[in-house]
């Protein structure tokens, strides 16, 4: 197993990230214990890069990590982000990038992880009312101070990240991307290695249906209840892609999910995916996916299902938060 350096950082981690978000929200119950012994497991097989961000569960997800991976953080590589900003009782309150915000919650994430420097540090939404370049500005100072090691920007244009890596070296962008999720393509993939930036990519499962455990989501407090993508007629549609992703795993006798996250890994060194999930059992099932190969005429079978997703991947406001 080679391990992958995150752009132009001396960062060099496991192929395969954990996403923490759905152990404090989003994705239904949750439970600290399970969330905590899941993450002691990723790291006992290897993984070594986990992501969270300040507003996963109102700053509980830090919380959580800080309990987690207390006495190793010298073993792993920590990313979090920072600027959607929430009320104290969870409400969304907008974007913020202005410099003085960049501070303040970065501030707030050191205090609630339990660390003095976070390794990565994403901006996670760009605010409309404030210059990318005061924004990164700000973060740069961070680096400075020694609070930040490196720099990372999420859901961005091209052009929007070669203004701000003009201010300040950016290592990685987040963006979702799978199977059926492909805007980076045209949104910013170019950009991103003509700079050495590495594309960590979120959501790399389709937010758990591409694994093919899902006949329909019900539960209200499912945030993929309301997602284009995920509703009534589109849904039925978009099954049948999950169907061809099955199909191929069978083939191979392994698990959709890891078909999905093996196809990521063979666009390039320069893709890491995170995938999240609660649960050991997924976390050894992501792993695994490092042993299959795909052909070029899988690759090529699993690259035509793009065309045929209807929905989009978030609804109207959040979809105008993204790739800016």
């Amino acid at each position: 197993m080679k391990k992958r350096k995150i752009g132009n950082s001396d960062l060099v981690v496991f192929p395969i990230g954990l996403g923490t978000m759905g152990m404090s929200e989003f994705y239904g119950e949750t439970d600290e214990r399970q969330s905590i012994h899941t993450i002691h497991k990723a790291i006992d097989l290897g993984v070594d890069f986990f992501d969270t961000a300040d507003m996963y569960g109102s700053g509980h997800n830090e919380e959580l990590l800080g309990k987690a991976l207390k006495g190793r953080f010298g073993e792993i590589t920590l990313a979090t982000k920072f600027a959607n900003k929430r009320g104290p009782n969870g409400e969304f309150l907008g974007i913020s990038g202005k410099p003085e915000y960049v501070k303040k919650a970065c501030e707030a994430s050191l205090k609630r992880l339990g660390i003095e420097t976070i390794d990565l540090y994403y901006y996670h939404r760009v605010d409309p009312e404030t210059p990318i370049e005061d924004t990164v500005g700000a973060m740069a100072e961070l680096v400075k101070e020694g609070k930040v090691r490196y720099l990372g920007l999420s859901e961005v244009k091209g052009e929007t990240l070669k203004r701000a890596n003009a201010v300040h070296p950016v290592s990685a962008v987040q963006s979702e991307y799978s199977i059926w999720t492909r805007d980076i393509e045209e949104a910013n993939l170019k950009e991103c290695r003509e700079l050495g930036v590495s594309t960590v990519a979120y959501s790399p499962l389709g937010r758990g249906i591409l694994t093919g455990k899902f006949n329909k989501i019900e539960d209200p407090n499912d945030y993929r209840y309301y997602l284009p993508r995920m509703q009534a007629e589109n849904f039925e549609s978009n099954k049948k892609i999950v169907e061809t992703v099955e199909e191929i795993a069978k083939s191979k006798n392994v698990k959709a999910s890891q078909i999905a996250l093996a196809w990521i890994l063979a666009k390039g060194e320069d893709f890491i995916p995170i995938p999240g999930t609660k649960r050991e059992k997924y976390v050894i099932e992501n792993i695994d996916a490092l042993k299959i190969e795909l052909s070029k005429d899988e690759i090529s079978e699993l690259d035509k299902l793009y065309a045929f997703v209807k929905g989009n991947r978030y609804d109207d406001y959040s979809m105008g938060n993204t790739l800016q």
